[in-house]
């Protein structure tokens, strides 16, 4: 997600929400929209990277983008809060244990027979100040239980039984009552 600007020719900070900063290499292809965005590319918004870098200090773990014809502070301002998102067919492969976000989000989750419910988000952990992301830290699932409720499961290898995001299926063995120790019911305030 685009945050702010970053700079005084039109750069905008930026969460990194990738391994590969690399794909966001000059002349490369993106696209903006809205955050939950589900429309087809032309709905989006095309965009062309210009440059980035990664800044350090507190803002350490994000990423600076310059795209082509955003050139002032207030041109930046317009795309604050807009998602940057690169076409299925321009990603970047991955290694053999790794997933893409968007593969995970509507994934049905098995705890071995017992369906527990479906992904609809992934949470990252963040350092106390949220500036940046933690990257020795286990993602969280986010599942939404067959009443609703929600249930933040850690994604980590251990628990990892099968993943089918074809099948929008992930299988796992978690301990047991961890479910019901990380639900959170709808009725409960958070």
């Amino acid at each position: 997600m685009l945050l702010r600007p970053q700079g005084r020719k039109g750069e905008l900070l930026a969460e990194l929400l990738t391994d590969f900063p690399e794909r966001f290499t000059d002349e490369a292809r993106v696209f903006l929209a809205k955050p939950g965005f589900t429309g087809v590319e032309a709905e989006a918004q095309a965009m062309k990277v210009l440059g980035h870098w990664l800044p350090t200090g507190r803002n350490q773990g994000r990423v600076v983008l310059h795209f082509a014809e955003v050139d002032s502070i207030s041109a930046a301002e317009q795309l604050a809060g807009l998602e940057v998102l690169v076409p299925e067919s321009e990603r970047v492969e991955l290694e053999d244990d790794a997933e893409y976000v968007s593969d995970l989000v509507g994934c049905a989750v098995f705890d071995g027979t017992t369906f527990v419910g479906e992904v609809t988000g992934v949470e990252f952990a963040m350092t106390p100040d949220g500036a940046r992301r933690l990257t020795d830290a286990a993602p969280l699932l986010t599942v939404e239980a067959a009443k609703g409720d929600e249930v933040l499961i850690p994604y980590v290898k251990t628990f990892l039984v099968a993943l089918n995001p074809e099948r929008k299926r992930i299988d796992m063995a978690l301990p047991e009552g961890l479910v019901e120790l990380n639900r959170v019911r709808r009725d409960e305030p958070a």
